[in-house]
């Protein structure tokens, strides 16, 4: 498999050369630029995969650069910044970002970042004919189409029970059974909780169709609903 190509937009190069290091270790081709004035034509050459971008570099800042960057390309970014505020940070997003970290920031939350993304972008590249829910264990997430919602842990393993079986009813006994590995005793109403709040953030994805059915006296089902663990 070739592996993702990542530009860092870094003037500090100690700094950009760490970044480098942890990405290539984490399996990404990298290339560091200093400054803002060749990112556009490296970019168009090039075509990375995802560009993490610093928000103060010289000749372009990065706000300017990342417009510049949306008027041609869809490519993900990822703006670090030393400004706080949320405005700075609502700016980004609004200017087409696709994440934000702040400095100083941890390098391993960098790569998770940076992972989370691109899951994400192959989320949203899935052709149509192969649209289903995205479910990914390494940051709790479930994505339909472009859409992404985050889960507790609970509801995640909710989640995966019901839609390892499409079609089968689970009872609230089966359920508490499979998500609480401690066999702690919790009611019935603590699944019921769980599944109203799933319920809600998959409705977030799929409004027009109800993913987590209940039958009547029995539990909860899901419909055959195509599920693609995101590696």
């Amino acid at each position: 498999m070739t592996a993702k190509k990542i530009l860092v937009v870094e003037d500090e190069k100690r700094l950009a050369h760490l970044l480098r290091d942890y990405l290539v270790q984490a399996g990404y081709e990298v290339h560091c630029l200093y400054s803002g004035g060749p990112v556009v034509k490296w970019a168009r050459t090039h075509l990375p995969d995802l560009i993490l971008l610093d928000q103060m570099i010289p000749e372009i800042d990065g706000l300017s650069l990342l417009r510049e960057l949306r008027a041609f390309s869809q490519v993900p970014v990822i703006i670090a910044t030393a400004r706080t505020e949320e405005i700075d940070r609502l700016l980004g997003l609004e200017s087409g970002a696709d994440d934000y970290v702040c400095k100083p920031f941890s390098f391993r939350e960098v790569v998770a970042r940076v992972k989370a993304v691109l899951r994400r972008g192959r989320a949203r590249q899935k052709p149509a004919g192969e649209s289903g829910l995205v479910l990914c264990s390494e940051d709790l997430t479930v994505s339909l189409g472009d859409e992404t919602a985050e889960l507790t842990a609970i509801e995640f393993k909710l989640l995966r029970v019901l839609s390892g079986s499409p079609g089968r009813i689970f009872s609230r006994n089966q359920l508490m059974d499979r998500i609480y590995e401690d066999n702690r005793v919790v009611s019935d109403r603590t699944i019921d909780s769980h599944i109203r709040k799933l319920r809600a953030k998959l409705s977030g994805l799929c409004p027009e169709k109800e993913l987590i059915c209940s039958v009547y006296s029995a539990g909860y089902k899901m419909p055959d609903v195509k599920l693609t663990p995101a590696v």
